[in-house]
């Protein structure tokens, strides 16, 4: 069965503090260390961590812009980051310039625009900045189903969710004295408990509303929560209790967690939610998984995350209801009895954090086995071929098919030649070389996308070549004895730009001891000229040639560097080095039409993002640039030269 796989640590994304002690940092903290303990444990497991961003959330100032986008900047191509809803919601244009290099996953709890303390403005704008991020991120875990079927209203497909809800940390629960064996002690005071941050949503001052009229009645009641985060909410509802005469019997404790909250799970005797919305509820899984019976809202996801034994539920926002609830369970202290046996009950099926990250774990092997990056290549690499077949070098063609003809005619049985191709992807370099050499030829084809291995083989079964696919990570580690002994000549395309100078060394190392040829073609030179000029070309081809050096999966990348960087490594294995100019010719005149004019404009596209990720601040010039440029193209009144090399190495005859 296939399982999640990375090469690079899950990156978890939240706003501020990590540790904070709300529901939503809980879920990321727990869920993280549930997946690096499967890992420790010898299970397959993910390795992840938690990184927090400074700024102010969730309205982005520019130290929350800046820190998300050189957090993403900083990440490995293609590697796979969670973003919590509240860092990423309100920042959509941070995540256009990076999701076409990596795999963003958006994990939302409930979306920003459902806070129930903003105006409609508020309102109408989280809404549009949330759906527009939404629809640059391939992928989306939400915490409840409820949360995934709100998405819909944001324009998010059903097939891009996965739902992986909140698990509890299993903890011995403890009943009171006076709830033995099942009955109950009258004369006690029965001991409410309300954990969440003290907000408006939560509503704590509906429960002391509700408190205020059962004065007659034995209980006392603990709100913990953090204060700091609404201070004016929790000064009114401090200020709520001094009125209503309450002091000594509602108590306010701030956060609390670890052991402390624990201990206070196990004094209680009910726990209530008053919230008017929630995306998932994560405390009602805590209070049951103590057997806690508990007195709870219907509001948003509680619906659903409530409606379980031991839970008594009310209509959100009516404090009537929430009274006769608390009033009828503290009096009835034989019905409160057997809420709790339910609830004891029912806590044998709360789930684990193993459990959440086990869900977790199926979404991701679900999002990789439908990757966007290799649909993004595939389009990519079929908008390209046009251009790239017409910028290839006809000299070094003819170089390489009279060398390989001279080899075969030095055999004494002469043989196909064995050829490989590395980063094969649709198979567009091999069906090119396969009409410049002499046939029957004998092909290699190595990359790491299946699917697009699959591909090539299928486009390339017409020319009659024998063609061995293989499924393979190209790391400097893996070339040592990759190549059959007899093979003739090496082949990639587009590809050594994206590399480290390891990697390289490695090639050479390999293509060295067969004493093949080596034929690397069509890799970005460093320059690109557009006609007509515009004052902020230069800006870009700095920004851009700056990213190149990125590190794209493979170590930090060589860039525009990358054919001299070869040529000197092959030199010193004594191969004779030529090289030669393949440049795109993309614009008027060319008479490819629409898919020069789409190359064309993802190429810029391309451009802009990578330039943003280098420099947040330019992103408003660029972006007007882009503007400027694409108008231009549409009116078929733009030029754009690529520099590209190919370089052909042939080993000395003395070899």
């Amino acid at each position: 069965m296939a399982t999640f796989e990375s090469s690079h640590e899950l990156l978890f994304v939240v706003p501020g503090d990590p540790q904070q002690n709300t529901g939503g940092y809980r879920y990321v903290r727990e869920l993280v260390a549930a997946f690096n303990q499967a890992g420790a444990l010898n299970q397959p497991g993910i390795s992840a961590r938690i990184a927090g961003l400074p700024g102010q959330f969730p309205q982005p100032d520019t130290v929350a812009l800046t820190a998300m986008n050189e957090l993403l900047a900083s990440a490995a191509e293609q590697s796979w980051v969670v973003l919590d809803g509240l860092a990423m919601s309100a920042m959509p244009e941070i995540l256009e310039a990076h999701r076409s290099r990596l795999n963003l996953v958006a994990l939302i709890h409930h979306p920003l625009a459902d806070e129930t303390d903003l105006s409609s403005q508020q309102q109408a704008r989280f809404f549009a900045a949330e759906k527009r991020a939404l629809a640059a991120v391939p992928h989306v875990v939400t915490t409840s189903r409820f949360t995934a079927e709100r998405l819909r209203d944001f324009g998010v497909a059903s097939d891009r969710i996965h739902i992986a809800e909140p698990g509890v940390e299993r903890r011995a629960s403890g009943a009171p004295e006076h709830f033995a064996n099942g009955t109950a002690d009258v004369a006690k005071t029965i001991r409410l408990l309300c954990v969440a941050q003290l907000s408006p949503r939560k509503a704590q001052h509906q429960l002391v509303e509700a408190l205020s009229g059962l004065k007659e009645l034995p209980w006392q009641c603990v709100l913990v929560g953090a204060c700091d985060r609404d201070p004016h909410y929790a000064e009114q509802v401090r200020q709520q209790i001094q009125q209503a005469g309450l002091c000594s019997r509602i108590s306010l404790t701030g956060e609390v967690g670890g052991d402390a909250l624990a201990a206070l799970y196990n004094n209680a005797d009910v726990f209530v939610l008053p919230s008017l919305y929630e995306g998932y509820g994560m405390v009602i899984d805590e209070a049951l998984s103590v057997g806690l019976p508990i007195i709870s809202s219907n509001g948003g996801a509680l619906l659903h995350t409530a409606d379980r034994p031991g839970v008594a539920m009310y209509n959100a926002g009516d404090v009537a209801a929430l009274r006769e609830r608390l009033g009828s369970w503290i009096t009835n202290p034989d019905v409160l009895a057997q809420a709790r046996l339910r609830a004891e009950s029912e806590s044998l099926r709360v789930r684990t954090w193993a459990d959440t990250a086990a869900a977790f774990t199926a979404a991701l092997t679900d999002f990789q086995s439908h990757h966007p990056h290799t649909e993004f290549s595939a389009d990519w690499l079929s908008l390209r071929q046009p251009a790239d077949y017409k910028a290839r070098s006809q000299n070094l063609n003819a170089m390489l098919r009279d060398w390989l003809q001279q080899k075969s005619g030095d055999q004494i049985r002469p043989q196909p030649p064995t050829l490989v191709d590395l980063g094969t992807g649709l198979g567009s370099n091999v069906g090119y070389l396969a009409k410049v050499f002499d046939k029957p030829q004998k092909w290699l084809l190595i990359d790491q996308d299946t699917g697009l291995l699959a591909a090539a083989a299928a486009r390339l079964e017409p020319l009659g070549l024998s063609v061995e696919p293989r499924a393979l990570q190209l790391l400097p580690q893996t070339f040592a004895g990759l190549f059959p002994a007899d093979t003739h000549l090496v082949t990639a395309s587009a590809l050594i730009d994206l590399v480290s100078a390891q990697w390289l060394q490695a090639l050479v190392k390999e293509v060295a001891d067969k004493r093949a040829a080596l034929l690397v073609v069509l890799s970005y030179a460093g320059r690109f000229e557009l006609s007509p000029r515009h004052p902020d070309d230069d800006l870009l081809r700095v920004l851009v040639n700056q990213h190149q050096h990125g590190d794209k999966g493979l170590g930090a990348a060589l860039g525009p560097s990358a054919t001299a960087a070869l040529a000197a490594e092959l030199q010193s294995c004594g191969y004779e080095v030529h090289i030669a100019a393949s440049d795109w010719q993309l614009g008027e005149g060319e008479g490819e039409g629409e898919k020069h004019a789409e190359l064309a404009r993802q190429l810029m596209q391309g451009w802009v993002n990578a330039a943003i990720q280098q420099d947040l601040d330019q992103s408003t010039r660029l972006k007007v640039w882009l503007d400027a440029r694409e108008r231009q193209l549409a009116a078929g009144a733009l030029r754009i030269t690529v520099c590209h090399e190919d370089l052909l190495a042939l080993p000395s005859r003395a070899g």
